[in-house]
């Protein structure tokens, strides 16, 4: 493995994934509970895309996410504690609780926000590169969405703007292979089995990648985030990988078959393979990682347990945040 990333940058990514999956294990447990209020679909297994992109971008740089939208959240460095308490509906969180799981943005730190609606993402991140582009400021937008998404007409009319317009914009499509219940094999016909051939017909340069080597995304993220800083327009990046759970919680993912999800565990985890990597190296101490891991757990544990004691919101701001004031 060659990689130009220091020990820093590395404990930095890795951190990052471990945040993830620990953040949204602990979540799949606490839903079964009944102590979560609405919807949840959990990110875990898709660590590596997140953070393989996110490590490239600062605070100016903007993302749109999607129901899906935990991960991207964490990655883009949107603050744990905020994150459970708004999960949690409560006026700590980062959106004062009004949010939800679904509905997570933070603009300090350029996270547009998660969205329920399939697809809604990429029309958003047209506008903040359109943006980007005439300010002239070198920021980007980074647009994630499923393979389902890729269906939408929205994430076309999204690519052929992009293009036309040359915009500093990313699409990052994660390939987890069942949209909903379906396979893209039956729902997108594509000669080649990859979905990023899509936008080669637009004229966007396209990749397809292993969503579960962090350095396969951390290296195509790079190259595309660089050229569209220099105003060299869009891209498209397919990252084909794995949830772990269903497409929502109490998902009974008839659809998998039954040993998937427990190979797919042992045999192509994101981090596993992130750890093996840089300890058979010598990049990583492994006591460094354990340590990271303990570090972990114990601020995912934090921020449920304030979340729980945390006031609900008052009722005086059922109406607040509902219009733009001039």
């Amino acid at each position: 493995m060659k990689t130009q990333l220091s020990k820093e940058d590395l404990l930095k990514a890795y951190r990052k994934m471990r945040e993830i999956r620990e953040f949204e294990d602990r979540l799949h447990k606490e839903f079964a509970t009944g102590t979560v209020p609405g919807f949840v679909h959990l990110y875990s297994g898709e660590e590596a895309v997140a953070t393989g992109v996110c490590e490239h971008l600062n605070d100016l740089d903007r993302i749109a996410s999607t129901h899906r939208g935990h991960g991207h959240c964490i990655a883009k460095g949107v603050d744990i504690m905020g994150m459970m308490a708004e999960i949690y509906g409560k006026k700590t969180g980062t959106c004062g609780g009004k949010g939800g799981s679904m509905h997570i943005a933070d603009l300090d730190k350029g996270m547009l926000g998660a969205n329920g609606i399939v697809g809604a993402g990429p029309p958003l991140i047209a506008g903040a590169a359109l943006a980007s582009k005439l300010r002239k400021d070198g920021s980007v937008g980074v647009v994630f969405f499923g393979d389902g998404a890729s269906n939408q007409g929205t994430n076309f009319e999204s690519m052929n703007m992009a293009v036309t317009l040359d915009l500093p914009m990313i699409f990052v499509l994660e390939n987890n292979g069942y949209a909903e219940s379906t396979s893209p094999n039956y729902s997108a016909k594509v000669g080649t089995g990859n979905i990023a051939d899509r936008a080669r017909g637009f004229g966007m340069p396209a990749v397809t990648v292993d969503g579960n080597d962090f350095f396969a995304v951390y290296e195509a993220a790079g190259e595309a985030i660089e050229r569209a800083r220099k105003g060299g327009g869009p891209t498209y990046i397919e990252c084909k990988t794995m949830r772990y759970f269903g497409h929502f919680e109490g998902d009974a993912q008839t659809y998998r078959p039954k040993n998937e999800v427990k190979e797919a565990r042992v045999n192509d985890c994101p981090l596993n393979r992130f750890v093996a990597a840089v300890t058979s190296e010598g990049l990583v101490d492994a006591a460094e990682l354990e340590a990271i891991d303990k570090d972990v757990l114990a601020l995912v544990e934090k921020s449920v347990q304030e979340a729980k004691a945390a006031p609900q919101p008052d009722l005086a701001d059922l109406m607040t945040g509902v219009y733009v004031s001039y």
